[in-house]
């Protein structure tokens, strides 16, 4: 179970939704009201799918899983890389490549080369190539960093998805729903949390609420590994 209390969801400002204008109806049954021309999100809602994705999250990691965590928006780059690290866990965080998941093999030699390229310069046989070709090598090598230095050890489809605003995240949804990859997610009042497995209401946009969001998944994850790395407990192995 989750530490998350209502009050720091409170001060992070996960309450807070879009304009009512703005609203998606299906979001309708996570909405306590609005205020000034904003619906209020309701967080007992909130503090209840946080409870029930962390216990999903950590048994996943238990089992040998890797969560994906996905945020590609400016306010969420931060915490999600924050968060993936902590927990040891793959991450993207500047811009979504299309077939990440359903053309897997093909990232996977991207992410090769991209290694390749890394040993090339820390070697120094860069250095000895021609200026031109030099530096267009380690231009290469700088954009695959920034898509793929997050994935680079992402052996196997992951088990989930961490995703930090669905609408931003489009083509990361259907790749998953593709290969039917469950999908966890922070969902604003103007999103279709139809589109997910775990619904967490709760305000997309605020840095804070972003890092609160990827911080209990990444608890989560640490909790799970740990279980993993303990193994059957002595109860378990006697029965």
């Amino acid at each position: 179970m989750s530490n998350v209390t209502m009050k720091q969801l409170l001060e992070a400002g996960v309450h807070f939704g879009h304009q009512t204008r703005r609203w998606n109806p299906k979001m309708e049954p996570y909405i306590y009201g609005a205020r000034n021309g904003i619906h209020i999100i309701d967080l007992r809602q909130t503090l209840a799918q946080i409870n029930r994705t962390y216990d999903f999250v950590r048994d996943a990691v238990a089992d040998g899983g890797l969560v994906l965590f996905v945020g590609t928006k400016k306010q969420a780059q931060g915490p999600i890389e924050e968060a993936a690290t902590r927990s040891q866990m793959p991450y993207v965080n500047f811009r979504w490549l299309g077939g990440m998941l359903t053309n897997f093999a093909t990232i996977q030699k991207r992410i090769f080369y991209m290694r390749e390229l890394e040993r090339m310069d820390e070697s120094g046989e860069m250095e000895a190539l021609p200026k031109k070709e030099r530096l267009h090598l380690r231009r290469e090598l700088w954009k695959l960093q920034r898509v793929l230095g997050g994935v680079r050890d992402l052996n196997h489809l992951p088990q989930a998805l961490f995703i930090v605003d669905l609408n931003a995240e489009q083509i990361a949804l259907k790749e998953a729903a593709r290969l039917g990859i469950p999908v966890i997610a922070l969902v604003d009042t103007n999103c279709d949390p139809d589109l997910v497995d775990f619904v967490i209401p709760g305000n997309d946009d605020a840095i804070r609420s972003a890092q609160l969001m990827a911080g209990f998944v990444a608890a989560a994850c640490i909790e799970g590994r740990d279980i993993a790395l303990k193994g059957p407990s002595s109860g378990e192995e006697a029965k």
